[in-house]
């Protein structure tokens, strides 16, 4: 019943399959405690009954008082203990799966997430894992314990009276045949409505995003209407979805209480036919009561199990893909990076072909080429952020695709065009080049990014927050922070991508200053989109089309007839004297 098809199914951890075999155990013995008061009931009836037909003398009192206290104590410690099995354990499970889907995405190459929307994996990560806690808590012990439960007290009514039983019991399986029958549709309704409220968080976190643009576009009302239309579309598929559910289930739940009618009219047949007394119909009578109870929840718990399984799929795709594995230690004899016959696609587009080059130890290598000819993805591949499909990089001889990429990345210091900062101060900020490092060593690293100018200006100094992603700071004093980290952590791997591109000509050179003094001696790959600032680099490699297409120093490249290093640099330089 609960096995790896079952697990998957409820995107259950091996705890979480322990928490239901638990859960369903307990509700059981809940359901049959139960049961045994309404045989109390019965017992009495039965008792009282004798005495007004048969005249015998009124039962003792005590017997019953001492009965029904038993039947309280052990209902209470039951349900106390159903309720600690099938919620106090769930809320463990929850966060258990939180964290190792967080745990994973860890893991992930960072392809996935290019392929991925942020919206939904945040509605992965806390809408469905919300949805799903509901099912491993009110759903999965409740309904498996409520099924065995019946089948217990059916088999138990069979013998005592196969008619009687039959009248009660035939709607319970007709209801969830039902039920199980409108699966597929409330299946499609569910992935709509799923697809229709991804649509409307991505909508409002990309107004949120470009709230600037929009306003300085005035498209206010234009984006508005759309993100109205999608929230219309999302509150229409939830309607549609429910309507339909709730038709099947009200319909299941009707089918299921004919029963009652069904053994009133069997009950009242044999008791004029003298095949059974009325206490026989009272005590079915009683048994319907606690046969139906359970499984007027369960047919409500049913179709939210059947919606729960689109949520489910949605975390085991996540558990389900590639992760970036590999060796734990990497001890390389120095750092050259070669590239040997590397080829990479992505989304089925081939993007590198064939590449080969090296980057030596101590020099600077730039990577210039076209838009779209493959330099970021190179820098991205040299630090294992994605896998390569074809050949191999390697490090000081080492395969990085045998290395754990966090264990690579201890070795690499990465200075991009935008910088990634957090709502924490600038000290903090500066101190996630090196988790540990005191505050002296982070101030001698901002020092040395020149950041001092701006800090000493902000009110608490580097104690200062600096607001969502920096939004305090400028673009020079932001970069500064990034070329801050890259130097606390001291790394003998620099990949720059185009760190000064989007600034004025003073923050450019103080940012110049900073990288500088990261550079010396390190491994340096460097991304140019500007001529000018790969003059000074040891070694050029330019890339167009996906493939090395020239190679060579700036002198060496400049010399070539209709080369395109040269070709780029002569248009940038005639740009530079273009003026309105």
């Amino acid at each position: 019943m609960f096995g790896k098809e079952f697990q998957r199914k409820y995107a259950l951890t091996d705890q979480g399959i322990r928490n239901t075999k638990q859960g369903t155990f307990w509700t059981v013995i809940v359901n049959l405690v139960v049961m045994g008061g309404m045989g109390i009931l019965y017992l009495m009836m039965s008792e009282y009954m004798a005495v007004l037909t048969d005249g015998k003398e009124l039962p003792k009192a005590v017997t019953f008082i001492l009965l029904v206290l038993a039947f309280l104590v052990l209902s209470i410690i039951t349900h106390l203990q159903q309720y600690q099995v099938t919620y106090g354990l769930v809320y463990g499970e929850v966060k258990a799966v939180r964290l190792s889907l967080a745990e994973r995405l860890r893991k992930l190459p960072l392809g996935y997430f290019g392929k991925r929307d942020l919206a939904d994996l945040t509605e992965t990560i806390m809408g469905d894992v919300n949805r799903l806690e509901h099912v491993w808590s009110h759903c999965l012990g409740y309904l498996y314990g409520s099924y065995i439960s019946t089948a217990i007290i059916a088999v138990c009514m069979l013998f005592y009276n196969w008619r009687l039983a039959i009248a009660c019991l035939w709607g319970v399986p007709v209801a969830f045949i039902l039920l199980f029958g409108s699966r597929k549709l409330t299946r499609r309704n569910s992935e709509i409505t799923k697809a229709a409220g991804v649509q409307v968080s991505d909508g409002i976190q990309e107004t949120l995003e470009n709230i600037r643009e929009i306003r300085a576009t005035n498209q206010e009302d234009r984006f508005l209407k759309v993100l109205n239309d999608k929230i219309d579309y999302h509150e229409k598929t939830m309607l549609r979805g429910e309507l339909h559910t709730g038709i099947f289930v009200n319909a299941a739940s009707v089918i299921m209480r004919l029963g009652v009618a069904t053994t009133i009219l069997t009950g009242t047949s044999l008791i004029l036919s003298g095949q059974i007394d009325f206490m026989t119909l009272f005590m079915f009578l009683l048994a319907i009561t606690r046969i139906y109870a359970p499984f007027d929840q369960a047919l409500a718990l049913i179709a939210e199990m059947f919606m729960s399984q689109i949520s489910a799929g949605r975390l085991m795709e996540i558990y389900d893909a590639k992760t970036a594995e590999g060796a734990d230690t990497f001890a390389p004899a120095g750092h050259d990076i070669v590239f040997e016959n590397v080829g990479f696609a992505y989304d089925n587009e081939q993007v590198l072909r064939g590449v080969s080059f090296t980057a030596k130890e101590g020099e600077v290598t730039a990577l210039v080429g076209p838009s779209g000819s493959g330099k970021s993805t190179c820098a991205r591949l040299a630090a294992r952020l994605w896998d390569i499909t074809e050949g191999s990089i390697r490090v000081g001889g080492i395969d990085i695709s045998t290395v754990d990429p966090e264990t690579l990345l201890t070795d690499y210091s990465m200075v991009f065009q935008d910088v990634v900062l957090f709502d924490d101060t600038v000290m903090e900020n500066i101190r996630l080049g090196r988790h540990g490092a005191t505050d002296e060593e982070v101030l001698a690293a901002a020092a040395a990014a020149n950041c001092d100018e701006f800090a000493e200006k902000l009110p608490q100094g580097y104690a200062t927050p600096i607001g969502e992603n920096g939004t305090k700071l400028s673009g020079g004093e932001r970069q500064r922070i990034s070329i801050a980290r890259a130097l606390l952590k001291n790394a003998p791997i620099v990949l720059l991508d185009e760190a000064t591109a989007s600034l004025d000509v003073e923050n450019e050179t103080k940012v110049q200053e900073a990288l500088s003094r990261l550079l010396a001696g390190k491994t340096v790959l460097v991304i140019a989109h500007r001529m000018r600032t790969v003059e000074a680099a040891d070694k050029i490699v330019v890339l167009s089309d996906g493939r090395v297409a020239e190679e060579g120093s700036p002198e060496e490249l400049l010399k070539k007839e209709n080369g395109i290093f040269r070709r780029m640099t002569q248009l940038q330089s005639a740009s530079a004297g273009w003026s309105i």
